[in-house]
């Protein structure tokens, strides 16, 4: 019975120490740019729809240019501290 406990105590022993181990790990801060909300293009009085059209589809290549970048991050992060299962 000794040897049963001895085992046991070493397998929770080892247990803590990479709970601890895996713990430690400090990810990186999320970039401010990936939090920033891209606005939609100002409609000025009597502008003409395909100038509006044109700004409005500028503001969504900077939005989608933004998820691009963010994504990048999170890639590059999941691959130096992610797991595969």
């Amino acid at each position: 019975m000794l040897t049963s406990c001895s085992t046991t105590e070493r397998l929770n022993k080892a247990a803590t120490t990479q709970g601890v181990i895996k713990a430690s790990v400090v990810l990186p801060d999320y970039p401010q740019d990936c939090r920033a909300l891209t606005p939609h293009a100002a409609v000025d009085v009597g502008a003409e729809l395909r100038s509006v059209l044109v700004r409005e589809r500028g503001q969504l290549d900077k939005a989608n240019a933004r998820v691009g970048r963010c994504g990048q991050f999170y890639d590059d992060v999941k691959s130096k501290y992610g797991k595969s299962p």
